[in-house]
Formats: C-alpha cells, sequence, structure tokens
C-alpha cells in the first residue's frame, strides 16, 4: 500500500509540472502551458499571460454606447468590428469571438462597463471606449487590469498626454485609432479662418470632455492665426430652450459659431439660432458628434448650410468595406467611426500574431505585456483610414482622415453622407 501511494503522489507531481500559466492578473513567470510535445509553452511576461487552449476562441472586447440617446455611435463601431472580425475568420487557428459591455458615453457608464470585462480574464484586448468621458473611467480599471483598449472614436488630447500635472489622463494600456483634436479643432479653425473668412468665433459646449477640449483647441488656434474669440460658453446635457445662450452668443457680435456636442441639444442649438436677431448671417459649425443621418432630418430646414467636421475616408478598400456594410446591415453607416474601429479591431489582432506564443498543441499563449509592446510597435500600418503609427502615450492615428462637410436639402431628405468642401489630406 505504501508504494501505491508513493507512485500516486509520484504522478500528482508530474502532472503538476505540466500545468498553466499564470491568468493575466495573476503572477507572471514560471508557469507553463499545456503543450503536446516539445518545450512546454512558459509566461515569462511581467503583467501576466493569456492561455487559449486548442479548442477555444480568441476573445476580443468592446466598450461601446449602444444604448441611449448616443446608441448609433456604439453601433457604427460594432459594424467595424463585426467587418474586420468576419474578414479576418481566425488567428492562429483559434476562432474570433466578440464579447463585450454598454459604456454609454459617461464616466459612469465607462467605469462600470469596464469593470465588469476586465473581470473577464480571458479577453486579450478592447476595443473602446466610444466617448473620451467614458474612457477617462475606464482606463484606469483596464490599465491596472493589465489589459489594453483601442477607442476608435476617442479625440480628447488628455487621453494620450502623460503629463498629470497638466490635466493628462494616459495611462499604460491606451491606444487609439481616432483623430487627436488637436488635430480637429485645429482644422475646425483653419477652415473658418482661413476658408470661409470668419474674424470673430464664438462656441459652445456641453461640459464633456470631448466638447470642451474641441471648442478650446478651436478657439487657441483661432485666436493663433490672428482672429478674435468673442464668446465662449455651455449648455447641460438635457436643455431644450437654447434661446437664452444662443441670445448671449448673438450679443458677442461673431460671425461665425462653433457648438461641438451632440444630438439632441446641437439639434435644438441650431432649430433655435434662427429665431434670435443678430444671428442671420453668423456660419454655423459643428463635429463629428452630430455627424449622423439623424441630425439634418431631427433638425429641420436650419440645418441647411451648416458645417460638420468628421473623418474623411476614401479610397478602394474603403469602398469595398462599404459595400460589405450595405451587404451586412443595408444603409450607409450611421456615423463617423466605423473605419476607425475596423482598423483598432486588426491592430489588435495583429498584437496577438505579433505576441503569442503557440504550443504543439495549438494552445496559444500571449502576455499581457507584450500585447501593449506590439501594439506601441505598429509603425506604418495600411489601414482603411490612412497609415497608422503609434506613438509611446498611444496616438496611432496621423490626422490625415479629417475634412469638413456641408449640409444641404438632400441631407433633409436622406441623404447621406453629405458633400465634402474641404478635405484636409
Amino acid at each position: 500500500m505504501n508504494r501505491f501511494y508513493a507512485i500516486v503522489a509520484l504522478l500528482v507531481v508530474i502532472a503538476l509540472a505540466f500545468t498553466g500559466c499564470a491568468g493575466p492578473s495573476g503572477e507572471a513567470g514560471g508557469n507553463t502551458a499545456a503543450s503536446t510535445g516539445g518545450e512546454a509553452l512558459e509566461c515569462t511576461d511581467e503583467i501576466g499571460c493569456v492561455e487559449i487552449a486548442p479548442d477555444e476562441p480568441i476573445r476580443v472586447g468592446y466598450l461601446l454606447t449602444i444604448s441611449g440617446a448616443t446608441a448609433f455611435l456604439g453601433e457604427d463601431s460594432m459594424g467595424g468590428i463585426e467587418i474586420a472580425m468576419e474578414e479576418r475568420g481566425n488567428v492562429l487557428g483559434h476562432e474570433l469571438e466578440l464579447v463585450g459591455e454598454d459604456s454609454l458615453c459617461n464616466s459612469e457608464g465607462g467605469q462600470t462597463a469596464a469593470t465588469k470585462l476586465t473581470a473577464d480574464d480571458s479577453v486579450v484586448g478592447i476595443v473602446g471606449t466610444t466617448c473620451s468621458g467614458s474612457a477617462a473611467a475606464a482606463l484606469p480599471i483596464v490599465s491596472e487590469a493589465g489589459m489594453f483598449m483601442v477607442s476608435p472614436s476617442n479625440t480628447d488630447p488628455r487621453l494620450t498626454d502623460p503629463d498629470t500635472q497638466a490635466g493628462g489622463l494616459w495611462m499604460p494600456g491606451y491606444f487609439r485609432t481616432a483623430h487627436n483634436d488637436i488635430f480637429q479643432g485645429r482644422i475646425a479653425a483653419e477652415f473658418l479662418y482661413n476658408e470661409l473668412g470668419k474674424r470673430k468665433l464664438a462656441t459652445i459646449h456641453d461640459g464633456s470632455t470631448y466638447a470642451d477640449s474641441l471648442q478650446r483647441v478651436a478657439a487657441e488656434v483661432f485666436t493663433e492665426l490672428g482672429g478674435e474669440v468673442v464668446y465662449q460658453g455651455a449648455v447641460n446635457v438635457g436643455d431644450t430652450d437654447m434661446r437664452p445662450i444662443l441670445t448671449e452668443v448673438a450679443s458677442a457680435g461673431p460671425d461665425a459659431l462653433y457648438f461641438p456636442i451632440f444630438e439632441p441639444e446641437g439639434d435644438l442649438i441650431t432649430a433655435q439660432s434662427v429665431e434670435i436677431s443678430g444671428l442671420e448671417d453668423v456660419s454655423l459649425m459643428g463635429a463629428d458628434g452630430l455627424f449622423v443621418d439623424s441630425f439634418p432630418e431631427n433638425t429641420g430646414p436650419a440645418s441647411v448650410g451648416m458645417y460638420l467636421s468628421s473623418t474623411l475616408v476614401r479610397g478602394e478598400a474603403y469602398n469595398e468595406f462599404l459595400q460589405k456594410w450595405q451587404d451586412k446591415f443595408g444603409g450607409p453607416p450611421p456615423s463617423a467611426y466605423h473605419a476607425m474601429a475596423y482598423d483598432a479591431t486588426n491592430l489588435i489582432l495583429n498584437a496577438v500574431e505579433t505576441a503569442a506564443q503557440v504550443g504543439d498543441d495549438g494552445t496559444i499563449l500571449v502576455g499581457r505585456q507584450a500585447l501593449r509592446d506590439a501594439m506601441t510597435a505598429t509603425s506604418d500600418y495600411k489601414g482603411l483610414t490612412g497609415t497608422l503609427s503609434c506613438s509611446e502615450t498611444g496616438d496611432c492615428a496621423t490626422g490625415e482622415a479629417l475634412g469638413v462637410y456641408v449640409l444641404s436639402e438632400a441631407e433633409l431628405e436622406g441623404n447621406w453622407p453629405p458633400q465634402v468642401v474641404w478635405p484636409h489630406d
């Protein structure tokens, strides 16, 4: 009997020697994953590894706003993710699976969604968030979990600014394929000053990090160009009577009004502006938050002639993507960041291919830090949105995929997207 127990104990020791790597939030180093032959896989990554068994899918996460007034933004990105994953089919012999949470478009939603998603330690990377305010709340949680996120639509400059004393929000594990608002705010100012000849600018934001940073950059650049910023004000999300602030704007005497906010507040500002004396000849301009096919229809005739800055993606590959969208969903994409989400998904899957160890039986072991390093090393990647190269703090876009559009009567009747009047190539 003693010999029997000794043999059993020996077998247990041998079996334990061949079992898995630490999970992504577990201890790094010294653990091995199962292998059918050759050398066992070993996790030496400083922040842990993801182990994917031969019959398990590679799981990509999302943090997107998919309910409420901004759901169209999340749906737009979700479509780009799904098309990218369908095109890839599998990575390293593993099927792909998409899992995620609704991050809404606010800090509370971002925090709650990130807490839930990072509890799933099988997720290799995250596409999201949609809104910059959600990202500011989600990023500390994602970073602490050792994961990484790639946003297709965060544009707040602070998210890739490491200078925390100056308000920077960057943390390890943050990347974006969306442009930095340093680009978009500049484009708005340059268009208004150089192309339209405007010299007095008023701005309205809604308190969100997205809108406030955009109007701030636009105001700074407009002043640098030689213009005068005569008014900067804010409305609250949920406000419906915009006449008081529009009256203040009119009394300041601008010749351009820039309000980079969302629906429905942007609809109401535009519609009610025609009621205010002194705004008859003021040019109205919004940004990508209003670049949605429902905006002109919800706003009415007051939207005709309004300018919107937004993404501008062109080329044969993008035309093929749009046809796939049409075949899969019907109609055009509802907003502006589907191509950025497509590129973000492919960058995540490329990082997995670069960082993974593959066992003889098909097991994948991929280090968390190795994934981040692979993302940071991205250089001259030819995406739908242009050539992407990631900086040390996560800016992967160059700002080349931006332009200014003008709304016409055709958009009131359902045409989308509107005409490009100033491509910023």
